[in-house]
Parts: C-alpha cells; structure tokens; sequence
C-alpha cells in the first residue's frame, strides 16, 4: 500500500446510517483521525434526520434524501468556518444521526400509589399505569438538552425522566380537575387526553413530540377497593328488610338438606329452618305493623223487640236437628225429616 493510498482512507466520502436495534435516538457517526471530503455524499434515509455539529456548534441539519456535501449543502456551516465559496480541502465536523420514528409502547405507572383528594371518599391513594408514544420531532433541541456528545443515546437513557414527568403532571391534573374517582374511572379516554395536554409542552421542551398517552388501569389499593366494592354492593341491595327476607327464604331449602345425613342432619336442618323461618316471620310482622290498619266493621244494629217476637210467632224448631223452620213447613230445609 503506498502512501498516497494511505492518505486517502483518512478522507471520508460517503456518510450513512442504519439503525443496529431497537430503541437508538441518536448516534455520532465515528469520525476520529478522519475528515469529511469535499463532495461526499450524505444519506439520510426515511424516519431519520442528521445534524452537523462544528467545535460544540449545531450548524446544519439534513432530513431524508440524499445529499452532496458542499458549501451550498452547509450554509451555516461554511459561515461558521468562514469558508471561501469554491473550498476544495477536507473538514472536520461532528455528524449525529437521529431516529424520528415513533417510539411505541412505551411504559408508564404510579410505581406508588399518588394521593389526591376525591369528592366522594375524601383523601385517596391512586394507582394509574398505561402507554404512550413519541418521536424526536427537533434534533438541535435534542441534541442540546438531552443526547449531547454521547456516541449512542437509547430510549431507556430517556424512560426514567419521561415517566416522572407524566406522573407529576398526572397529579397536577387529578387536583386541578376535581373529578371524582368514580367518573375518572369512567372516562379514562377523556382523562388521558387532558393528562396529554398538560405534557405535550414538556416533551416539545426536550425536542420530542407526544403521539399518544393512553390510561389502561385507574385503581385504588387493594385495602381501598375493598371498601369501595362494600359501598357498592350496599348500593345493589338498595332496601335491606327485603334483602334479608329473600336472603332467608334462599336459605331454607338448603338448611334443610343439609348432606349431614340421619336423625342429627334432619334436625340440625328442621332446626335451622325454624329458625330462619321464625326470623321470615319477624320480617313480616314487622312489614306488617308498619302498614297502615283496616278500620273495623260496623256493628250490625240489633232487631227491635216486638220483630224479634213476630218472628219467634212464626217458627218453630226441628224435632230431628233441632233447626228454627217455618211453622207451616211440613219438613226440615236443613235434614229433611217430616215435621209434626
């Protein structure tokens, strides 16, 4: 190899990038002991963007396409070198690669439970978890306040700041809100977008852009949601009197047959049915009692005296069964025997 061969590897002329995994936002192409020849090519492929960066400055940035490196490509760049229109020598320059496809599924949660005061149970403690989705949407701004001269900056460099950052907003908007967390729970497409809007301007400070905030779970600690299903099922059950009564009335047949078997199982089963039944009937009166009483009927008013003798006049007294009849009957309307 001679030396002008040798010279010539020192000069890069073709500048690209191609993603090794999963989750890399930015890479620094290596340029050490290297320079960037005059009319290289620079390709920037679909979902990526490429910044130039000289002594510490961002100059140019470059979206998909292909591009030839001269003074025209890199305005700003031969500003800043002060570069004569018609330069022809290599240059040394930072090149950063950025990944401006969207970044999916990300997670986020309450890894403890967030406190908030709630109109109907007072002071609660909430779990809340989902997902969400972004994009580097400005690298200069990336590049600056997060990714700096790293050689490669992932997604999970990022996650930790992100998720604490919905989380704050996230009680910020349950405070602000005063929603209970009955309708929160009800509404979650609604409360994802209001916790979306309130951290989108985060993101854009760090040079990314939200694309979707999704809420999957609003709960209460398993000591609370017990309490709150208790308070439901009291809702269910609406009046408690008729509740009991069918809760007994249930529970007859199965007292009864009760799988003990014999004498003792019979009368554990009798047993219990009296006494669910004693207790039915409790129930009842007690219903009973409280509904309003029918008024007594009338008292006939007694027959004046001298009717009542007319009318002993008139009958006389079966001499077989003893029945007041007619004195003229011949027989008994109630036996039928022959009258004297």
């Amino acid at each position: 190899m001679g030396l002008g061969s040798f010279f010539k590897k020192q000069f890069i002329d073709v500048i690209h990038w191609t993603e090794p995994e999963e989750g890399v936002l930015a890479y620094r192409f290596p340029m050490q002991d290297m320079e960037i020849q005059d009319g290289a090519n620079l390709t920037v492929r679909e979902s990526q963007m490429s910044l130039f960066v000289n002594e510490g400055r961002a100059a140019d940035t470059f979206g998909p396409g292909r591009y030839v490196l001269n003074t025209q490509t890199l305005p700003i760049l031969t500003y800043l070198r002060n570069w004569d229109k018609a330069f022809q020598s290599p240059f040394k320059s930072d090149v950063y690669f950025f990944s401006t496809r969207q970044q999916l599924n990300q997670k986020w949660g309450t890894q403890q439970p967030i406190t908030i005061r709630d109109k109907d149970f007072g002071m609660v403690r909430l779990r809340v978890f989902g997902i969400y989705s972004y994009h580097i949407s400005d690298p200069r701004t990336f590049h600056s306040k997060v990714s700096g001269t790293q050689e490669l900056y992932r997604a999970a460099d990022l996650e930790g700041q992100l998720r604490n950052t919905i989380i704050a907003r996230m009680s910020d908007t349950f405070a602000e809100s005063g929603v209970p967390f009955l309708d929160m729970a009800a509404n979650q497409m609604e409360l994802a977008a209001k916790v979306a809007e309130h951290i989108e301007p985060t993101f854009a400070e760090l040079g990314l852009m939200l694309d979707s905030f999704v809420v999957e779970n609003l709960s209460l600690p398993e000591e609370l949601q017990k309490i709150l299903d208790q308070r439901v099922g009291m809702n269910m059950v609406g009046d408690m009197n008729k509740y009991t009564q069918f809760q007994v009335a249930q529970s007859i047949p199965i007292a009864a047959a009760n799988e003990g078997g014999g004498a003792a199982g019979i009368g554990a089963g009798l047993g219990a049915g009296m006494g669910m039944a004693q207790a039915m009937m409790s129930s009842m009166g007690q219903m009973m009692q409280q509904q309003p009483q029918a008024p007594p009927p009338p008292v006939a008013a007694a027959p004046p005296v001298a009717a009542t003798a007319a009318v002993a006049g008139e009958t006389k007294f079966c001499m077989e069964c003893g029945a007041r009849i007619s004195r003229a009957a011949k027989f008994c309307s109630e036996c039928g025997k022959p009258q004297a």
